[in-house]
């Protein structure tokens, strides 16, 4: 089992934060560079409890599928999601929100198993665990500009 852990601290209001990072139309926005797109579940808006959204990007030149379930949700402080199907053998991203002041500090908690025992650790260590911390922080980054730069009553997709 692989833990990633990220710490991002970003100058906005907690449900901008909370928001962004479960808004579809953002994650299709930041993560153009891996051509995603949804091709099942929830396509737009921001996923609630209990709904599906379904990934398909390009990783490694292979364009791979990814379905997420949103296991837990306590607005705005809190959600996780959990691969249901997909090439992980085990996938659970939780995220947190704590308010401080007029800052918010987000953090990611990604943990994840692969398939193929040795293979899939050695794969691992030598290419997934950094290409996910590279996803992620781009990721963070993304929602960090885009909330400082929004006004505390827009609206998010």
């Amino acid at each position: 089992m692989t833990l990633i852990k990220l710490s991002t601290t970003i100058n906005a209001p907690i449900e901008i934060v909370f928001n962004l990072s479960r808004s579809i139309d953002f994650h299709l926005s930041s993560a153009s560079k891996t051509y995603e797109k949804v091709i099942a579940g929830r396509s737009s808006g921001l996923i609630e409890l209990d709904e599906t959204v379904t990934w398909k990007g390009k990783h490694f030149g292979l364009y791979l599928t990814h379905k997420s379930l949103i296991s837990q949700f306590d607005y705005p402080n809190f959600f996780s999601d959990e691969m249901v199907e997909g090439n992980f053998k085990k996938f659970k991203h939780i995220h947190t929100f704590d308010n401080h002041g007029k800052s918010t500090i987000m953090k990611d908690y990604l943990e994840y198993s692969l398939p193929l025992w040795l293979l899939g650790k050695f794969v691992d260590r030598t290419l997934i665990k950094k290409h996910l911390t590279n996803f992620l922080t781009i990721r963070n980054d993304a929602i960090k500009k885009k909330a400082e730069s929004m006004d505390q009553y827009q609206i998010i997709p």
